[in-house]
């Protein structure tokens, strides 16, 4: 395809997981599709549409799209048992749009109730005047040595749609209500805007995700990159006056990454407050367990099952632990308990 590289991404629609790209870098494109990695920016071209008819602008807002309009993403995997599972592998004579966030690669799993993937034709590798690829990592946050300053409560779930994302945005505004200068964090998952957009809504004082650390999506990456992710992320959050981060870590417990983290070390002295979302109170009782083979101990059960007094009883004659809705979440005084532990450092394994 004869294309004019500059026109074409002048009326290129640029998707969330590349706002912190510097467009000025891009000097050329190579059809190395083979050696693309993860985080590697890509421009395409919209063939057919599927599951997603709409991408996340760099703007904030969605866009319709139609066949022949051209975008650009990043490589990555996703795993999203309500949607796809995909791998960050580019078929140059065609690929899948797996998130409206801005991710390419090819589906190796779908979700029966949805429908079949857009379809992409990847155009070109994007890159540096050097010749070099253009990643996302190259314009991640800069490294910090503060990332263990801030004390962290994590918002762990048992599965997809079990209400972290409303859990970590009521903690975080109760925070901020409380008079903390609180940071909102998503820690792993696929880039999207919209818990970016609802965690801003709380008026949090800082608010960012992995893709601020240089991933498109944390799935299938290495733990240790996991982990550096989150260190960056707390790290800066630290150095911009943030008294405590709530953070969000996507997908359920048995998710790949997910599991690597609850069983991590690192995790385990890290976190200060755990919140536990979840729908049921068997979700809850199998949960908690599964945290506990780990030496974890939620402080609060939230979630879907806070929306049903009966569902809430039963988790807690199940296991013990408290059942708190998005109003005791967001209530500064709720709020103001877990930060006091936090920051007293009170150790939190159980």
């Amino acid at each position: 395809m004869s294309i004019d590289l500059p026109a074409a991404l002048a009326a290129a629609k640029w998707t969330f997981s590349t706002r912190r790209v510097d467009r000025g870098l891009v000097a050329g494109m190579d059809c190395g599709f083979d050696a693309a990695r993860a985080g590697d920016l890509i421009l395409a071209q919209v063939e057919s549409l599927g599951q997603h008819q709409r991408v996340q602008l760099t703007t904030g807002r969605p866009s319709n799209i139609y066949p022949g309009d051209m975008v650009v993403l990043a490589c990555g995997a996703r795993y999203a048992p309500d949607q796809f599972e995909g791998l960050a592998r580019i078929d140059p004579a065609g690929a899948d749009l797996l998130a409206g966030g801005g991710c390419i690669g090819r589906v190796v799993a779908r979700n029966e109730r949805i429908r079949p993937a857009t379809r992409l034709i990847p155009v070109g590798r994007l890159l540096d005047g050097s010749g070099r690829p253009l990643n996302l990592d190259r314009f991640a946050l800069p490294h910090s040595d503060r990332g263990d300053e801030i004390p962290a409560v994590f918002v762990l779930g048992t599965a997809m749609n079990s209400g972290k994302t409303l859990a970590t945005a009521q903690l975080a505004l109760g925070l901020r209500r409380a008079g903390y200068r609180v940071a909102a964090l998503k820690g792993t998952g696929t880039g999207a805007f919209g818990d970016v957009n609802e965690y801003s809504d709380t008026g949090a004082h800082l608010v960012a995700d992995f893709t601020d650390a240089g991933m498109v999506t944390t799935y299938r990456e290495p733990l240790a990159r996991v982990r550096m992710g989150l260190r960056r992320l707390l790290g800066h959050a630290a150095a911009e006056g943030c008294e405590i981060a709530v953070v969000e870590i996507a997908d359920g417990l048995f998710q790949r990454e997910t599991g690597q983290l609850i069983a991590d070390a690192w995790f385990r002295r890290r976190q200060s407050g755990l919140v536990f979302a979840c729908g049921d109170a068997v979700a809850a009782a199998g949960g908690v367990a599964e945290l506990a083979r780990h030496g974890l101990r939620p402080d609060a059960l939230t979630g879907l099952l806070s929306c049903s007094p009966m569902a809430a009883a039963e988790a807690v004659a199940a296991t013990g632990i408290a059942v708190l809705r998005k109003s005791d979440l967001s209530d500064p005084a709720e709020a103001n308990g877990f930060a006091r532990r936090a920051l007293a450092g009170t150790p939190r394994a159980a």
